[in-house]
């Protein structure tokens, strides 16, 4: 199978109403019930990934460059909002 993915089937319990709510979302997507439920997993599994990442980062990093990021990034937010403010 090189070049394919192998398909697994999962079996889920869940409440009556949170399945008619998925239902309803998927249709709304535009998509099916399998494959919104496919696309969630993802988004959980690349949350769940980037997570675990930072952790490790942060696990090796240091508290004054950590810190000093995130100045970085304070000053650049304000920025942004003072061009968004100038634009709008």
């Amino acid at each position: 199978m090189r070049g394919q993915t192998a398909i697994r089937t999962l079996t889920i319990r869940i409440p009556e109403g949170k399945h008619e709510r998925l239902r309803n979302l998927a249709k709304a997507r535009g998509v099916s019930l399998n494959r919104l439920i496919d696309e969630l997993a993802t988004v959980a599994l690349a949350e769940y990934d980037s997570e675990t990442r930072f952790r490790a980062m942060a696990a090796r990093g240091s508290r004054q460059t950590g810190l000093a990021l995130l100045e970085k990034l304070d000053l650049e937010k304000l920025d942004l909002e003072k061009l968004d403010r100038a634009f709008s």
